[in-house]
């Protein structure tokens, strides 16, 4: 049996029950078939001296920081690594980049998950298992209360789960909130930093183009009916994240917040107002920035 960095080679008879995804390659010493596996990251034995980078944001222990901010998109993770104290490249493979630096002196992280739910959740199951604990997504939303204009920031107390990743970690009857302590580390970071913002309830989905053009979808009527309450409801925004998040935080034993930028908010369109568009993430970076100072002092008072 060889041990390597990254996965473990056995011999056809010494496959372990722990394998996770096989295949067979060929020695290159002495051209014997052998098996290659990769050992699940949740089963992996570090008695037998495993290891075993996380399969799809391929990191390690010691990689990241326990505080993680998570965006959509990869390039945001450079301008948000900028805030950091010595930030370093960790990795890059397919949606999900991955910074580390420091900040207040705490070793604090950046990755992008991509876009939707079933992503956001794999970054925070694989940056959970090798020390984070607490999370804030940044990201973009559209307005939907009235109230919520273009630049102003949404941060979320909780998602209605219009979307099917949480449903895979909890009955739909189980509420997506967000961690108190994060909540309100988000709202007083922007309360200090003068950036308009707003907290309360979103509305959180898979489809983005279901949004937009409902009227051409089969299932038009019902997306229109659900449109309505979450206006009479006064929810405030729509995005696609946080209700996997904040539901996958909570059976992890995790932490988790959102904060969003407002790009549009097409019911204020509608009704003849004319702001511009704001398609910059900036606000919502600092906020959950300065959020994190916040949480890491507040951390270390309470030992």
């Amino acid at each position: 049996m060889k041990n390597h960095t990254d996965v473990l080679i056995v011999s056809q008879n010494e496959v372990p029950s722990f394998g996770y995804l096989c295949r067979s390659v060929t020695n290159s010493t002495d051209g014997r078939r052998e098996l290659e596996v990769r050992v699940a990251p949740s089963r992996k034995r570090s008695g037998m001296g495993i290891i075993m980078k996380q399969y799809h944001i391929q990191c390690d222990t010691g990689d990241v920081g326990n505080y993680v901010i998570l965006p959509g998109d990869p390039g945001r993770c450079r301008q948000i690594a900028e805030y950091f104290e010595r930030p370093e490249k960790i990795c890059e493979n397919r949606e999900f980049t991955t910074y580390t630096g420091r900040l207040l002196g705490e070793p604090v992280s950046v990755t992008s998950t991509g876009i939707g739910g079933p992503s956001a959740v794999i970054a925070m199951e694989e940056l959970k298992a090798i020390g984070a604990h607490t999370f804030i997504r940044v990201g973009t939303c559209g307005g939907i209360d009235m109230k919520v204009k273009s630049g102003d920031c949404v941060i979320a107390m909780s998602a209605v789960r219009h979307e099917g990743t949480s449903r895979e970690y909890a009955p739909i009857e189980y509420p997506a909130t967000s961690d108190y302590q994060v909540l309100t580390a988000l709202t007083a970071a922007a309360e200090d930093l003068g950036i308009p913002w707003h907290a309360g309830v979103v509305q959180c989905k898979d489809s983005f183009y279901g949004q937009h053009d409902p009227e051409r979808m089969p299932v038009f009527r019902e997306l229109l009916d659900r449109w309505e309450a979450w206006k009479r409801l006064h929810v405030l925004a729509s995005e696609m994240e946080s209700a996997a998040l904040f539901t996958a935080a909570a059976a992890l034993g995790a932490r988790s917040g959102a904060v969003f930028n407002v790009v549009w908010n097409q019911e204020r369109k509608a009704a003849g107002f004319t702001e511009p568009d704001n398609h910059s993430t900036d606000r919502g970076i600092r906020i959950a920035v300065e959020a994190i100072k916040r949480l890491i002092q507040k951390d270390r008072q309470n030992g």
